[in-house]
């Protein structure tokens, strides 16, 4: 037997709006039921559900972090800043990694990084 993969599920106070600021990180729309307040959300190979309906208690605190390795990011990084998103600088932390760090709407971490070794600013 072999895990076939694993998508994380977002808690979100509001999935249209959540929904518009991950496609400014590039996600697209794969699947969307707004009866449900579910969206399951799409870049290259990786998946991404947001859900209202687990957001139990409305005010309960989010602790998930999701880590997005972009193939390249520096280009990333100015896309998402084209887009529109005011985002932090790309920083380079001890374990290796050029990276950047933000929250989504409903403070859910995005870690979004590429080791340091396998890129080259440009």
């Amino acid at each position: 037997m072999k895990m076939q993969r694993i998508v994380p599920m977002l808690p979100v106070r509001d999935m249209p709006a959540s929904v518009e600021f991950y496609r400014k990180l590039g996600f697209e729309v794969e699947n969307r039921n707004d009866h449900w307040r579910w969206a399951m959300l799409a870049m290259d190979e990786c998946r991404l559900m947001l859900d209202e309906s687990i957001n139990q208690p409305p005010d309960a605190p989010r602790t998930a972090v999701a880590y997005l390795y972009p193939d390249d990011i520096f280009a990333y990084h100015r896309d998402v800043r084209r887009r529109g998103l005011d985002i932090p600088s790309i920083s380079h932390p001890f374990y290796g990694m050029s990276e950047f760090r933000i929250e989504d709407l409903d403070g859910n971490r995005l870690w979004i990084g590429q080791r340091t070794d396998a890129v080259a600013p440009t």
